[in-house]
Formats: structure tokens, sequence, C-alpha cells
């Protein structure tokens, strides 16, 4: 009797467990599912195109950098094959020690649209980046109708401009940045950079769908379109001034004015090498990825509640189902219910690895197949977003902060 009885009630504490995990993860399950059932409405890939005379000098165009020498050439390269609807060019430098400046004035005397600036000393309350994108917005040309900031990692095809102008004013946007094709090159993040990645596709809407909630519009500042006046009316980056994901956070900012956000498919007009190794994704792209900087505190805590449900539990919870407790004599129990349900959301993640694998440049990856196993990933993933969520960083991109 004591050995039914012990059991018994080891049956009851499981499904009681399965219970919880139900009631946690089933309405994030709908969330989820809701979100992804958008992705057939979405806005089709940006494509590049020919500039038209009515684009003429429309566009600025302002990088940021601080020591980028070993990676800012594909950027100079493909912004010299962009056509007349780039009116100029221009660096704002934060004081690199390691030539970069030179690297555009050499560019400079074959393309004369470049132009090299160094930024004021950063104000207190300012973090790096959107001080020198506010500094390059307030040095940029007046006649020109669109701000652009481009990272200095990214590497831009011929077309990418025009095709964003002609994309954005045909859609009525005031702003629009796009979502990049990613260069992958070692085994390590081949695997980890999709987990990564899958929690901002998890958290929000597809990219192309126009997002109605000022709170949940995605942004990407490694290509940022933005009208001027628009810019211009929200006082350049002045709202994201101590933000460390300014470009949501200004993108948020723009939207709650009334303004029209989009976010796009970009991965067939410009690839980003953003990252060397896994371990440099980890620590440099995994503390910004919760967005903090740009959400409350009850929204940070429905999306690490989300993602701890739908990316980071079902892979464990389907694993310890198989290997420590086989439900093969269940019946239609919460225990029965609670492996289904995982083993869908398994399914649904592998089977998104599809519907991002166009994001992805693996021609010259070593291990690239280790993408495909990226889902073995989403535990770490997801406990990186926690671990940085509730933390401030104090040093980003060689500059330190109090």
């Amino acid at each position: 009797m004591s050995i039914l009885t012990t059991v018994d009630n080891a049956l009851i504490v499981e499904s009681g467990i399965s219970l919880l995990l139900l009631l946690i993860q089933v309405p994030a399950t709908a969330i989820l599912f809701s979100r992804l059932l958008k992705g057939p409405r979405r806005h089709p890939p940006i494509e590049p195109q020919q500039p038209t005379l009515e684009l003429l000098g429309k566009v600025s165009v302002v990088v940021p950098t601080l020591n980028e020498a070993l990676r800012i050439s594909p950027l100079l390269a493909g912004l010299s094959q962009q056509s007349y609807e780039v009116r100029e060019i221009i660096i704002v430098d934060s004081n690199s020690s390691d030539g970069t400046p030179d690297l555009v004035k050499a560019t400079q005397q074959k393309d004369p649209r470049f132009r090299v600036m160094t930024d004021d000393p950063l104000p207190f309350g300012w973090v790096g980046r959107p001080w020198a994108l506010h500094n390059g917005f307030l040095f940029s040309s007046e006649g020109s109708q669109w701000f652009l900031g481009l990272d200095a990692d990214i590497q831009p095809h011929p077309g990418l401009v025009a095709g964003l102008v002609k994309t954005a004013e045909a859609q009525g946007y005031d702003l629009v940045s796009l979502s990049p094709q990613f260069i992958l090159k070692y085994p390590g993040e081949c695997w980890l950079q999709p987990a990564l990645l899958m929690t901002l596709l998890y958290r929000f809407d597809p990219a192309g769908i126009n997002t109605e909630q000022p709170e949940r519009v995605m942004a990407n500042g490694q290509c940022f379109l933005c009208r001027r006046s628009v810019l211009a009316a929200v006082g350049g980056y002045s709202s994201a001034s101590g933000s460390f994901c300014d470009d949501v956070t200004l993108a948020r900012n723009i939207a709650v004015q009334g303004y029209k956000v989009g976010f796009l498919d970009g991965a067939k007009v410009l690839k980003v090498r953003m990252y060397e190794g896994a371990m440099e994704t980890w620590k440099e792209w995994g503390r910004s990825l919760d967005l903090k900087d740009a959400t409350s505190r009850s929204q940070l805590w429905g999306d690490l509640w989300l993602l701890t449900s739908v990316q980071g539990l079902p892979l464990l919870i389907v694993l310890t189902f198989l290997l420590i407790s086989p439900p093969l004599s269940y019946s239609f129990t919460p225990p029965l219910i609670l492996l289904g349900l995982n083993l869908f959301l398994v399914v649904i993640r592998f089977a998104m690895l599809i519907a991002i694998a166009p994001s992805y440049d693996r021609k010259s990856a070593k291990g690239g197949w280790l993408f495909w196993l990226s889902p073995l990933a989403d535990p770490l993933a997801v406990l990186r977003i926690f671990l940085s969520a509730f933390r401030k960083p104090r040093e980003w991109r060689g500059r330190k902060y109090s």
C-alpha cells in the first residue's frame, strides 16, 4: 500500500506541475501564434532599385564611428556605389585611434560626397552612438528630405538607398528601418546567433507588418531612414540620448507622436558582419537585445514570461519527459497535454529556421550546418536576455559609463 501511495502521490505532483506549466505556457503560445499568423501578410523584402530624377539629392547619410578601421571598408565601397539620391555622406568619428578617419579621407579623394567630422566631447547623460548621430544630423544639409543613419559594419548593395526611399515614399512611412542579412563565419556563432535573433522574432511582429501599438514598434539602427522634418520635430536624437537601444527608443517616441513607422526585411539590400565569434556575440549583442531602455518594466516582465514559456522551456520539458518520465502509459492527462504542447513549440521553432534562412549568409561559414541545430541554444539565449534585462551596461564600444 505504501508503494502505491507513493506512486499516486508522485502522479499527483506531476499532474500539478504540468497544470501549472500549462497555465504559464498556453497564453504565451496563443500570443506567439497570433504573431506568426501575420507572416503571410507582411510587406515583401526591399529590392534594390535604380534612382530616378525626383530622388536627386534627397538623402543625407550619417555613419557614427569609433575604431572601425578593420570593418568599415565594405561600407565605404558600398556607399560609393549609391547614386545621385545621396547628397552627402557624413562620417561622425569619436576620436578613433586606429586610423578610421584616414580610410574615409582616402575614399573622399574619389568621392567628394564623403566628409569626416569629430563629434564634441560626450555630455553627461548621453550614450556615444546617439550623440554621434545627433551631431551628424545637426551637421547635415537642410536641403535633404531624408536622414539615413547607417552602422559602420554594414555592407550595402547598389540600389539600397534608392529602393529604401522609394518604398518609404510609396508606403507613406515617416521612418523605416531594415533587418539585414547576417554574415556568419564561425561554428559557435552559427549555433548561438540565430537563437538570440529568435528572441526578437518571438516578441514582436514579423518584419513587414505595420505595428499599431507604439510600445511594440521594432527598429534597427544599422539602417535607419527618417524624414528630416520629423527628426527635427522630435529634437533629433535627444529623446534617446541615454539609451543603449537608441534605435528602438527613438522609433517608439516618433510613433507615439502619430508618425508612421515601419520595420521591413532588408536581406536583399544589405548585409552585416556584427561580431566575431560566439563569445563576442554573447557579450555585445546579448546585452542590448532585452531593449530595456525602450521598454516599461511591466512590458519587460511580460516579454521575459513569453520568451521563457515559448522558447526557453519547450526543449527542456520535452527532454525531461523523454529521458526521465516517458508518458507511454498516460491517457489524456495534464502531463501528456504538456508534452504535446511543447513538442508543438519545438516543431514550430525548427520550422522557423526555414523562414529565417534567407536572413543569413553562411557561404563562407565554418560549421554552417550548426545553424540548423540553433534551437538547442534557445535556453541559453533566453538566459542571456534575463542576465541583461536588469543590468545597465558599464562599457560600450570602448567607452565607459557610470
